[in-house]
């Protein structure tokens, strides 16, 4: 009764680790949308993004909240690919969880920029405002930028390798095999190059690069991860 049981939470576990990889990647898209569609590109100059922030801000708090959103599902689904792996290469499953997780939870810590910049914006924007304390803000606002900016590049260093180290895990599991190992280590490893570009030139946006390799990973694996809870016995 205790191993069926056991069976049973196992297979729960896989169930909903894989629909959230499934889901978290399908709401990333969405993301990127919402950027495409409402948000576009910063304006030119320092002071741009400051000074359009009052038309946008209502699409990047859909879009911060969304994004927080992926990344609490994903933390799901690296645990249920841990507990998939455990049993035949614990040690590189337990790295590679660890390092996925902990890099989603610094790409969390910088996930809600716009309740900083939206307080930058609004005193930018109020009618006493100077020209001098415009000024100071828009610095103010590129620092703060900085900031996000820095555990966003943290957080996409840490996560391919976390990629790499759990195909690894599954290059030895009869369950996953060598075809899904060998695409997560391949994704780790454009992941890791991307993470290094952007360490030498934080400004690159291969920043899209790191992001669309996690999205992939999740959807390709999340699926798998599912349909292993339904096979599992």
């Amino acid at each position: 009764m205790r191993e069926v049981r056991k069976v049973e939470e196992d297979r729960s576990v896989l169930r909903w680790g894989g629909l959230a990889g499934v889901l978290g990647g399908i709401t990333f898209i969405l993301v990127f949308v919402i950027v495409i569609a409402f948000v576009g590109p910063d304006p030119a100059g320092p002071g741009g993004p400051v000074t359009r922030f009052p038309d946008i801000r209502a699409a990047r708090t859909v879009e911060n909240g969304l994004y927080l959103v992926v990344l609490i599902l994903w933390v799901t689904h690296f645990l249920a690919l841990y507990r998939a792996l455990r049993g035949e290469r614990l040690a590189p499953a337990l790295f590679g969880s660890v390092l996925g997780i902990a890099g989603l939870v610094v790409l969390a810590a910088g996930a809600l920029p716009h309740v900083v910049t939206g307080r930058i914006s609004d005193l930018f924007h109020a009618p006493g405002a100077t020209p001098g304390d415009q000024a100071t803000l828009v610095l103010l606002w590129q620092a703060t930028q900085g900031m996000f900016d820095a555990l966003l590049i943290v957080g996409l260093a840490f996560l391919p390798v976390g990629l790499i180290a759990l195909g690894v895990a599954m290059l030895g599991s009869p369950d996953f095999g060598k075809r899904f190992g060998g695409v997560t280590v391949v994704l780790g490893v454009i992941g890791v190059v991307a993470a290094v570009v952007l360490l030498i030139d934080p400004l690159s946006p291969i920043a899209v690069v790191g992001f669309l390799v996690l999205i992939v990973f999740h959807l390709v694996l999340g699926w798998k991860v599912y349909r292993l809870a339904m096979v599992r016995l």
